[in-house]
């Protein structure tokens, strides 16, 4: 005798896990792109000191040799114009329980492609146009205290401002970390701070652990201010169609602007030590 067993499915979605994102942290949105796709900015240069003449000697000026400053522009032009889009057929949602609803789609969509896509973006931007990026070492629990203090002192010598600098580390640098007998982690932090992804503080500089799937193969860690970064959004279009001409059910589709620029006075305020394995 043969028994056919009952195969039940729950309301119940196995969802991945997923970061949320910790780019805000390190990057600014200062200027506006409304109405525009590029924007310049200004560079304006200074002039040398020189020694006072006062004898006024050669009919010349007696504060030096006069010179025109250069104003030059650097250029921001929006790159990336990235789309989705997907349906969900009416009986599909109706027979799965309601699991495939429009608004859990789109928001998973969101949160497990969109967001990933613009941080791998932003910290790929940052660490190529970093202003300070030392030869690739092995870091090891011995060395990796030593390296985020010379960092530290880079960006000092670079007049960074000391507040707010933020250092980006994956999982296994974080075991670094811990493992390191010379590291006395700051870890009474706010819950804000918890909330938004700090694990603590050292020798001043916020502590930020980011998946590694988000960063380049070879991300030891690196330390920014967010003043050198501008990231902007500048589109988050996300629409629902019900029955559109076509389709028996939901059209869902979305899309975003968004770049991530460096200004090139602000470079060597981000520190990028790549490593090897």
């Amino acid at each position: 005798m043969s028994i056919e067993l009952v195969t039940k499915y729950l309301p119940y979605v196995d969802e991945v896990f997923t970061k949320e994102s910790k780019r805000t942290l390190v990057t600014n949105t200062d200027f506006s792109w409304d109405g525009a796709k590029t924007i310049k900015v200004y560079k304006v240069t200074t002039a040398k000191m020189n020694d006072y003449n006062r004898n006024g000697e050669n009919n010349g000026s007696r504060y030096g040799n006069i010179e025109t400053l250069d104003a030059t522009t650097e250029t921001m032009t929006l790159t990336k114009d990235r789309s989705f889009t997907f349906e969900i057929d009416t009986l599909d949602m109706d027979e799965t329980q309601g699991q495939l609803a429009s608004d859990s789609a789109l928001a998973r969509q969101i949160r497990e492609v969109c967001v990933p896509e613009i941080d791998t973006y932003v910290y790929n931007v940052m660490c190529t146009n970093a202003g300070n990026k030392p030869d690739a070492i092995a870091l090891t629990p011995e060395n990796i205290y030593n390296e985020i203090i010379k960092a530290n002192c880079v960006l000092d010598d670079n007049n960074v401002p000391e507040t707010n600098r933020v250092m980006f580390v994956t999982p296994q640098v974080y075991l670094l970390l811990k493992q390191c007998k010379d590291i006395a982690m700051e870890t009474n932090i706010g819950n804000d701070l918890r909330l938004k992804g700090v694990i603590g503080i050292i020798d001043g500089i916020t502590v930020i652990k980011i998946p590694a799937n988000r960063l380049p193969v070879d991300f030891g860690f690196m330390i920014a201010h967010p003043v050198a970064t501008v990231a902007p959004v500048k589109l988050e279009d996300y629409n629902t169609h019900n029955n559109p001409p076509g389709i028996s059910g939901t059209l869902v589709e979305g899309r975003l602007c968004y770049d991530a620029f460096v200004l090139d006075n602000k470079a060597k305020a981000i520190y990028y030590q790549a490593k090897t394995e």
